[in-house]
């Protein structure tokens, strides 16, 4: 595991031994796969020190060489107003962090007007502590889901964390509870989705749409509903609730596919999610608890999963 120490907006490695004999090229466009934009961005600002000198990109490190990267920035986005939130944090660090996002809470703003979302909360939570970074979600959930979503607090975290989803390297498992009991108990639904063009917000499975992969297995049935557990390949917009519904097993609570409205929102939870450190290497695990008053979810153990 790779150690890292902040000091101001620099972040401090002393490089490793398997950083020896590699470039500062190398580590941010091979170990790191950082995209061509921003390597370049770093190395034109004289973002890298070597013992305190600006860096040579080509040289060769040496083994307990004092690297410096100057990783975290001011925020500069500070039109999009803070607001408090008691939200709970499932991980953190000097480069990401894990909230349990709150139902009824969009991930971040959508138009001007939208003032209360997880985005702003987050950013009032890191004020609060003196930390004046300019963070940014890696993936969303929508605004009536709960549970485990990761935000990077500075852009080399992001860009990292960024490639890491598009190779499906970041594992979220899902809880949902549907309709009806299920004729396979384990399965994979794969069906593109795409718009539903007679509906603004709604998706529905469509050959023209995109590729969409979700796994499931049954957790339990009881009173003619499932609760099932769900493994995302791809990460399309309402993929869950548009796969069951086209099932025929919408989700309980979530009208607009045809669900019972036996909630106040969809029955559907991000109870768990696994991921490489950016930055580290180490393996982290975040399992978020169950935050519904009343409760939605009953008799299941997410630390179980």
């Amino acid at each position: 595991m790779l150690k890292t120490t902040r000091k101001g907006n620099w972040m401090e490695i002393n490089t490793p031994k398997s950083w020896e004999g590699k470039t500062i090229e190398e580590i941010f466009r091979k170990e790191w796969e950082v995209s061509k934009k921003l390597t370049h961005l770093f190395r034109m600002e004289h973002k890298v020190l070597i013992n305190g000198n600006k860096a040579s990109w080509t040289s060769p490190l040496k083994l307990g060489d004092k690297v410096l990267i100057k990783s975290f920035e001011d925020e500069e986005r500070m039109n999009i107003p803070a607001f408090f939130y008691d939200i709970q944090v499932l991980f953190e660090d000097d480069h990401v962090i894990v909230f349990n996002k709150p139902a009824f809470m969009n991930t971040h703003p959508n138009d001007e007007m939208d003032n209360r979302t997880l985005l702003q909360a987050a950013q009032f939570y890191l004020h609060s502590k003196g930390e004046n970074v300019e963070i940014r979600h890696v993936h969303r959930l929508d605004k009536d889901t709960t549970g485990a979503i990761l935000f990077a607090k500075h852009a080399l975290a992001g860009t990292i964390l960024d490639r890491m989803l598009e190779k499906h390297d970041l594992k979220r498992t899902y809880l949902a509870i549907v309709q009806g009991p299920l004729k396979k108990k384990k399965g994979i639904i794969k069906e593109p989705i795409g718009r539903d063009r007679h509906h603004a917000t709604r998706r529905r499975v469509s050959p023209t749409g995109q590729e969409a992969i979700t796994h499931y297995q049954l957790i339990k049935e009881e009173n003619s509903i499932s609760y099932v557990q769900c493994w995302l390949e791809t990460g399309r917009t309402h993929q869950i609730r548009a796969h069951f519904s086209h099932i025929g097993h919408p989700l309980l609570g979530d009208i607009l596919y045809g669900g019972k409205p036996l909630f106040n929102r969809q029955a559907l939870h991000a109870a768990k999610l696994e991921f490489t450190h950016p930055i580290t290497g180490e393996e982290i695990i975040c399992y978020a608890p169950f935050i519904d008053n009343p409760p939605i979810f009953k008799g299941i153990d997410v630390n179980k999963l």
